[in-house]
């Protein structure tokens, strides 16, 4: 036998390895690996009291409820998951109601639980529930512009019902003694809850803060249009019955030359940070930049669930994978998910990168810390009809 030929036949038979290693949900080697970039060009500037003095005033107004209270008045009923997802390691999962589910004017993005917020103890619980926490945005009609953003808070603790509840995301406005409030605009990529903070991506600036233990009562009624004060007593929020005001703002910069697009967040426990990465193309999109991403990690303040006024990225990562809409790290490993090529993308600077075939329309990750259970990695799916919430044993995933 020649040795072109042998070449050949060892060149096929590997090719059908690693396509049967890819078919049985066996990770796969992927092409390359990420890079370091230096991370002192990243930075951030912090600001948790931009809305102070219209919070408390708002608060007066409107009156105030507890995470437990909006449980506790949970409206939607989430159900079961009917596709079929076949992914290795699948622990479980929801859908939300039909209405959401099919729902064309609004898309679920970020996740997030009370795992991040609380950590392990007490079973996770914050305020009384186990709690998985969804960002979504709004469109003015099916093929309309951003308009608005939500998060969902679902119930995921057998003591309590199925249900879940929306809460409209705001920003404070108007003056103390007239104060209101107006939309959130943003597309809510990534969302991170840690501590009473929840952190939400704003793609081409940072984050937005809001605080979970602020979150205020509205007026139901009134048109679907109808948003902040109408009078001293009666404050409309599109028919929400809760809002989320805003209390401050997390603001990126760079010297690298190019400026960072949020597109995605998680938040890492164990080394507490918050990680994003950009959501890119290798050419050809018009509204997402044409480029390699980048993945940075951001330091919390020792001992805080907040960030210094200025703080410097302990870690920066060039990128070898494109359409990233979801990012997680836990103890030195990374996973990366990119909707483009259905894969979620595994490394370690040890170990290297690895892939494994993912879900279609698949959204943000959040790592599920577990004292006695596997550990889990919890995703979503965007697309409607298909709008799967679900968890997959992290060991699975993990080269």
């Amino acid at each position: 036998m020649s040795i072109r030929l042998k070449v050949l036949r060892a060149a096929v038979a590997l090719t059908l390895c690693v396509s049967a290693a890819q078919v049985a949900g066996s990770p796969a080697l992927a092409a390359a690996a990420p890079t370091s970039l230096p991370a002192g060009q990243f930075t951030l500037t912090a600001n948790y009291t931009q809305f102070s003095a219209l919070n408390t005033a708002l608060a007066t107004k409107l009156g105030s409820a507890t995470v437990s209270d909006v449980m506790d008045n949970a409206n939607h009923d989430r159900q079961a998951i009917t596709d079929s997802l076949n992914l290795p390691g699948y622990s479980t999962g929801f859908q939300f109601d039909d209405g959401d589910v099919g729902d064309c004017t609004n898309f679920p993005q970020g996740i997030t639980t009370s795992r991040d917020a609380v950590g392990t103890a007490n079973s996770g619980n914050y305020d009384g529930h186990q709690l998985i926490l969804v960002s979504w945005y709004t469109k003015d009609g099916c093929d309309g512009d951003s308009s608005r953003s939500r998060i969902t808070l679902v119930d995921w603790d057998a003591t309590y019902p199925n249900k879940y509840r929306k809460i409209l995301l705001v920003e404070p406005t108007g003056t103390a003694a007239a104060p209101s409030f107006k939309d959130v605009v943003v597309h809510a990529g990534g969302v991170s809850w840690y501590g009473n903070y929840l952190y939400v991506a704003d793609t081409g600036h940072g984050m937005r803060v809001f605080d979970m233990t602020k979150i205020l009562k509205t007026s139901t009624g009134g048109t679907a249009d109808q948003i902040g004060r109408q009078s001293d007593t009666t404050y409309y929020a599109h028919n929400y019955a809760y809002v989320l005001p805003q209390i401050g703002k997390i603001t990126a910069a760079t010297t690298s030359g190019t400026s960072l697009a949020w597109s995605s967040i998680s938040l890492d426990r164990a080394d507490p940070s918050i990680v994003m990465t950009e959501y890119t193309c290798t050419s050809g999109c018009t509204s997402y930049p044409n480029r390699a991403p980048r993945a940075i990690r951001f330091p919390f303040a020792s001992g805080l669930t907040t960030f210094a006024a200025s703080t410097t990225a302990s870690e920066a990562l060039q990128l070898p994978w494109y359409k990233l809409n979801g990012v997680a790290s836990h103890n030195g490993r990374w996973w990366f998910n990119s909707s483009g090529d259905k894969k979620l993308y595994y490394w370690t600077p040890a170990a290297g990168p690895s892939s494994y075939a993912w879900v279609s329309g698949g959204e943000s990750i959040s790592y599920w810390e577990d004292s006695t259970n596997p550990d889990l990695l919890w995703s979503l799916q965007e697309p409607i009809g298909h709008r799967n919430v679900f968890a997959v044993e992290q060991a699975s995933y993990d080269g």
